[in-house]
């Protein structure tokens, strides 16, 4: 068989084959930088940090992050298509469980939509409880994080450590509901204090985006080892627990105290259970 230069045919073939994969790759690769520098940058992969939410048992969390164009951009992301998530959200969702845990999700600080560069402007933490057997016996409230290109001077720089912690409690308040006074719950969760007492805002803070990297961001929720009413005037509280206050008859679905500490009325455990006081049901 004849040669060129030590080459057979079929090697020399193979040669020009692998050249001209080669020149496809390497147009391919072209095209693809220039539809990324289409507006004139490079966005790198986006960067991310952890989420952590610690919430006690019977809880369900989901993160809802929301994105506004980056600074500088003129863009704007396209409009919600019906039946889609916005094109400017990202949901993370950790579903119940019957014991305390830690739900983590990994939150990108950018994104992209409709070729508009988009940043992390807030989240909101969604949680959901359990109180009760059925299905429907659930509530909710909420926490939130903003996120900024900068923060005020007189705030402190991200911890060392590498985790940043915010606070919260959560506590049911009941209530009774419709013609046979069922107990119903409601789940409301606050931001505490210093001392560990809920205030009167919400859980969560600031937090400046360039810091955020590779770094944690844990959002810590007990539970109020006590119920109380919701809504005032409703309930006098007892040794034995609390009464549902009488209002002006069995009928009255607001049934205010008015100064009246002695005539109270029965209400229904989900359970099924008539009682006189909350939550031991009977004195």
């Amino acid at each position: 068989m004849t040669t060129l230069h030590g080459w057979t045919p079929s090697v020399l073939y193979n040669s020009r084959s692998l050249r001209l994969i080669r020149r496809q790759l390497a147009r391919t690769l072209a095209i693809s930088i220039l539809a990324l520098t289409a507006g004139g940058c490079v966005f790198a992969p986006a960067e991310t940090f952890t989420l952590q939410a610690e919430v006690p048992a019977d809880f369900r969390v989901k993160a809802d992050a929301f994105y506004v164009p980056a600074t500088g951009e003129t863009c704007e992301a396209p409009p919600r298509e019906s039946g889609k998530v916005a094109p400017n959200r990202k949901l993370f969702t950790s579903e119940y469980q019957n014991i305390a845990r830690t739900a983590e999700f990994q939150i990108p600080l950018t994104t992209r939509a409709g070729g508009c560069p988009l940043a992390l402007s807030s989240l909101r933490l969604n949680l959901r409880a359990r109180w009760g057997p059925d299905r429907s016996d659930t509530d909710g409230d909420f926490a939130s994080l903003s996120f900024y290109d900068e923060l005020a001077d007189d705030r402190p720089g991200f911890p060392a450590s590498g985790i940043q912690e915010f606070q919260g409690q959560c506590q049911w308040l009941f209530r009774t509901m419709g013609p046979y006074r069922y107990i119903v719950k409601i789940l409301h969760c606050r931001a505490v204090d210093a001392d560990g007492q809920m205030v009167k805002r919400m859980a969560g803070g600031v937090l400046q985006r360039d810091q955020l990297p590779g770094r944690t961001v844990t959002m810590v929720f007990k539970m109020a080892a006590e119920e109380r009413p919701f809504g005032q005037d409703t309930w006098v509280r007892f040794p034995q627990g609390w009464k549902r206050c009488m209002g002006k008859s069995l009928e009255d679905p607001y049934a205010f105290c008015r100064g009246n500490t002695t005539d109270f009325k029965p209400f229904k455990l989900p359970d099924g259970r008539e009682c006189t006081v909350y939550p031991n049901c009977t004195e």
